[in-house]
């Protein structure tokens, strides 16, 4: 496959390295010779230094003759307009990164796709919906959804008061008669290691530990776990960014109760008019007395999605230290995602991660249907078809030569979410969740080929 991606930012960059571990043909465009000298001494791929908007560049890039174009800088009318050129000189099929999410909630309305832009993605929406689903799981600091919830991938810190903190996974199947989880992969606390659980592994207190889940299985998690289910009603959220308007909006619709900061007084008036459920104060949200006052210390959760990343950081902390049970941070640094279990917050959000996680999804309509970036473990979930010519399929999981570094998490069948354990027999049309590391992937996808 083709694919030209325009924009060696964050979200292009992790595009372009989740599509070099397939061997797919990538070319890289970008305006800036730094991001693409780190882009070219990291990734298989071509680089190409230019404007996207240009005829002569695209054309140089091969857009007649490729699959896909990618477009994800971070000027949303330089994406629009890349794409609509690009479907002028012949691409297959374009992806245009916006911020405006207004534009997708009316895309069948206004027609993108006749204007040459099949597909519309908005790393701020889709922020905001992740920090959602993350408050309605409160227990839980990470979460990603297969086949709209069939199975689903949760990760929680193991306290010491965990029923299974000290057994072996073998030991710890055996605390329940029927299981509807299963451990895909684990952190050790204080350390960057993944490790990808067996049989004979060990869950130790403050371990993070990342499980796939079927119906029934969130339930028996927080029983196991120590966790208790806490209601989150009461929500501060701090900053009046797209991603803060839109996650107020979500959770307005929700029944939530909302108060949200933002500085700066003009933008704190709009706020005011576009959400009337929401209680719109105009302070600096770092001032703690101020906090203070808006009685912090009652809220459930606090979401600080300034465009700072420290002020996000730090506020958590200080919301954290004044008894708030749930707090989400956004980050521009994917970097801080490897240092967020000895930070203090509970989660953290980067939009650009998973808006590429998303475009990627978009793609591969083939083997892998989906794809997620574990955010604090150097660990993919892949989602893959099973066809009759592959080998996993009429097998065992048990007589599969599966790598030690990746482990099957679950199985799709007939829209059903099940946990496969080693009994289960791989079938024809079946979606098999794989967790693994990266040096694993090429394995993997060679067992369902």
């Amino acid at each position: 496959m083709k694919i030209i991606i325009a924009g060696a930012g964050e979200v292009g960059f992790h595009l372009a390295k989740l599509l070099s571990y397939e061997a797919q043909d990538i070319t890289l465009i970008d305006c800036s010779r730094e991001n693409l000298l780190y882009a070219d001494n990291h990734l298989d791929i071509r680089v190409l230094k230019g404007d996207a908007t240009s005829i002569a560049v695209l054309k140089d890039a091969n857009v007649s003759s490729s699959d896909l174009l990618i477009s994800v800088t971070s000027s949303e009318t330089t994406n629009i307009t890349v794409c609509v050129l690009a479907k002028q000189l012949g691409v297959k099929k374009t992806i245009a990164r916006i911020s405006n999410s207004e534009f997708i909630e009316h895309k069948d309305e206004m027609q993108f796709s006749k204007l040459g832009i099949d597909e519309l993605i908005s790393p701020e929406a889709l922020a905001a919906d992740e920090i959602e689903a993350l408050l309605n799981e409160s227990a839980f600091n990470e979460r990603f959804e297969f086949e709209g919830g069939v199975l689903t991938m949760l990760g929680l810190n193991l306290s010491r008061n965990a029923s299974f903190v000290g057994k072996s996974v073998k030991e710890a199947a055996k605390l329940l008669p029927e299981i509807h989880f299963v451990p895909i992969a684990i952190q050790r606390h204080g350390t960057q290691y993944t490790v990808i659980p067996r049989g004979d592994t060990i869950f130790k207190e403050n371990d993070q530990v990342y499980f796939i889940t079927s119906s029934g299985g969130v339930e028996e998690l927080y029983r196991l776990s120590g966790k208790v289910k806490e209601s989150i009603k009461d929500v501060m959220i701090l900053g009046g960014s797209n991603i803060g308007r839109k996650t107020a909006k979500n959770l307005c619709d929700h029944k939530f109760n909302v108060k949200l900061i933002e500085k700066n007084k003009e933008k704190a008036f709009e706020l005011a008019d576009d959400i009337p459920r929401a209680l719109i104060i105009n302070a600096d949200g770092r001032n703690v007395e101020l906090l203070d006052e808006e009685n912090i210390d009652e809220m459930d959760a606090f979401v600080a999605v300034t465009g700072n990343s420290e002020t996000n950081i730090m506020s958590c902390l200080m919301a954290k230290s004044k008894g708030v049970k749930k707090t989400v941070a956004l980050v521009e640094n994917i970097d801080y995602f490897q240092l967020s279990q000895s930070i203090g917050v509970d989660t953290l959000v980067n939009k650009k991660l998973i808006a590429a996680n998303t475009i990627f999804r978009y793609i591969r309509k083939g083997d892998v249907v989906a794809l997620t970036q574990l955010n604090n473990l150097n660990a993919e979930l892949l989602e893959f078809e099973v066809k009759e010519s592959s080998k996993v399929c009429n097998k065992y999981i048990k007589d599969l030569t599966f790598p030690r570094s990746a482990i099957i998490g679950g199985v799709i069948r007939d829209e059903k979410g099940l946990i496969a354990l080693g009994d289960f027999k791989i079938q024809a049309k079946d979606k098999v969740v794989v967790c693994c590391l990266p040096r694993a992937i090429s394995k993997v996808e060679n067992l369902f080929l």
